[in-house]
């Protein structure tokens, strides 16, 4: 694993609920996986985590069946504002989405979680 957390953006062919739940169970089998989102109209799974992406995309390749392709890899970033305003805490990553998700409050969820995530 490495130390550095970064969100990937893969498209995996779900056509039915069989197949959803085969990409759901192999994405809650994976230690290495912090957070995921499945979004089954647009074939979509957002995993964040401290990983390394190509491992991930192969695991979930062997474990599926299915095809798996790395649409984006982000690794946030760190807003030089907060050292001016809090040099004594620790800064936290920045994340700004460009994904097309479902919603906004997917986006923001897992913003949360993410920032959840960091503070632990």
């Amino acid at each position: 694993m490495t130390d550095k957390f970064c969100c990937m953006l893969m498209r995996i062919n779900m056509d039915c609920n069989g197949c959803y739940r085969k990409v759901r169970r192999a994405l809650l089998d994976m230690r290495e996986l912090e957070t995921h989102l499945i979004e089954k109209k647009e074939c979509r799974v957002i995993v964040c985590g401290r990983f390394i992406p190509q491992d991930v995309a192969i695991k979930i390749r062997k474990k599926t069946n299915r095809r798996v392709e790395i649409l984006d890899i982000q690794e946030p970033q760190v807003n030089d504002n907060e050292q001016d305003q809090n040099q004594d805490q620790q800064r936290l990553p920045v994340i700004s989405s460009p994904w097309n998700l479902v919603s906004n409050s997917c986006d923001n969820q897992i913003e949360t979680r993410v920032v959840n995530l960091k503070h632990n």
